[in-house]
């Protein structure tokens, strides 16, 4: 009861803040309008569709956030405060206490080159889902099940790509932790973290139509989802870049200590 008051409270007290915040409904769809902003994350952006954010994408403060992540994903307040801390310096602002979906765009800030559905920033607009983009990544999606090995197949061949024709192709360490929870995320959301796999229908919907898939009968998880889950999906999508197995390793390793295999490989 006491929690069910707080979430009325809160969900009153942002709605006077923000008139574009509504408390959101995950049957309730409305796409971005003429005004309203949008950026590189279908998560966000979905968000906002279905009112948890605010619809016009701007001043997203870390209470909207944490109320939509915890509302419609249920990610618990630790897991949504970081993702916002995350999203917030997006702001080219100081101290900013907000951000736009908007402020999501600028290159190589959180957005980045070799996204798995949005054209690289060097090729024009780096925000707006890409058809063509997204079925070269979708086209390593072998399995009506989706495994870790199959998403980090997708983001591999999306960074080959990109640095084989964008002459300005940038991918840092740290992009390279962004991309792994992007690619963890469906598992996160949509999926069963422990087996780390997730429906291929429920993805493809919710990336080309930025909407929960609720007609196809998916509903949140009814346990919180936390930095642990994260992490774990996350060292899965990590793990299975890794092109190298372990027996080819071996190989390696020994051949190392032998000078003619450098004549034989």
């Amino acid at each position: 009861m006491k929690f069910t008051i707080l979430s009325t409270t809160l969900t009153f007290a942002l709605a006077s803040a923000n008139p574009h915040f509504r408390r959101g409904n995950t049957s309730e769809w409305e796409p971005a309008g003429a005004d309203d902003l949008r950026g590189p994350c279908p998560m966000m952006n979905t968000l906002a569709n279905h009112g948890f954010l605010p619809h016009d994408g701007r001043n997203i403060t870390k209470e909207i956030a944490v109320y939509a992540l915890n509302t419609a994903l249920n990610f618990n307040t630790s897991l949504a405060s970081i993702m916002w801390e995350q999203a917030v310096i997006a702001n080219p602002e100081s101290n900013a206490t907000f951000f736009t979906l908007d402020h999501l765009n600028r290159h190589n800030v959180l957005e980045h080159d070799a996204s798995m559905s949005r054209t690289d920033a060097f090729f024009g607009n780096n925000h707006v889902f890409n058809q063509t983009i997204f079925k070269t990544t979708t086209s390593h999606w072998t399995g009506d099940v989706l495994d870790a090995n199959m998403l980090a197949n997708g983001k591999l061949f999306r960074q080959v790509e990109s640095r084989s024709f964008n002459p300005n192709y940038t991918f840092t360490a740290t992009t390279e932790q962004f991309s792994i929870g992007e690619m963890a995320a469906p598992i996160i959301v949509f999926g069963d973290i422990e087996a780390g796999t997730v429906d291929r229908d429920l993805v493809l919907y919710f990336f080309e139509n930025e909407r929960l898939p609720t007609e196809l009968g998916w509903t949140k998880k009814v346990d919180t989802i936390d930095l642990e889950d994260a992490a774990k999906a996350s060292e899965l999508i990590a793990n299975a870049t890794n092109l190298i197995t372990s027996a080819n390793a071996v190989a390696h390793t020994s051949r190392r200590r032998d000078l003619h295999a450098g004549f034989t490989a």
